[in-house]
């Protein structure tokens, strides 16, 4: 074989070697709708495990307020709110999953105990669905 012709068949490989624009394209999209097709599956099991994290919080710091009420016979006031119950935690109080502060209220409106609760992902008081407060004196919703 001679040089040009090596030359000839080398170029022609190279050039048959590479990927189309169209071919990535067409990788790229399917790529894109499988992603999509994933985010929407997994978004409501997210918001979910977000719930179940707040309500979880929240029964820690009814127990926290709980121990605190043994110990003072009494329990914080709004303004002491949650930075007197530090002692009866093992962790320093985390935000709601949608990071904002969780909301301390005693007297509560819902019988004796103080009323602790997180407005949800809208952080707005009431909602539905995802937006539904997450509470302490119900279970989740």
């Amino acid at each position: 074989m001679s040089t040009i012709q090596r030359r000839k068949t080398t170029r022609r490989l190279a050039r048959n070697a590479g990927i189309t624009l169209i071919e990535m394209l067409v990788v790229v999209t399917i790529i894109a709708l499988f992603s999509s097709i994933a985010y929407q599956r997994l978004t409501p099991a997210l918001e979910q495990g977000r719930r179940t994290a707040a309500q979880t919080q929240i029964e820690n710091l009814s127990a926290a307020l709980q121990r605190f009420n043994i110990d003072y016979a009494r329990f914080p006031t709004e303004e002491e709110g949650f930075s007197v119950l530090q002692p009866y935690l093992t962790k320093e109080i985390p935000p709601d999953p949608w990071k904002r502060p969780y909301i301390y209220r005693y007297p509560g409106d819902h019988g004796p105990e103080p009323d602790v609760m997180s407005y949800g992902a809208d952080g707005e008081e009431g909602g539905e669905g995802p937006n539904t407060d997450i509470v302490s004196w119900r279970g989740l919703q």
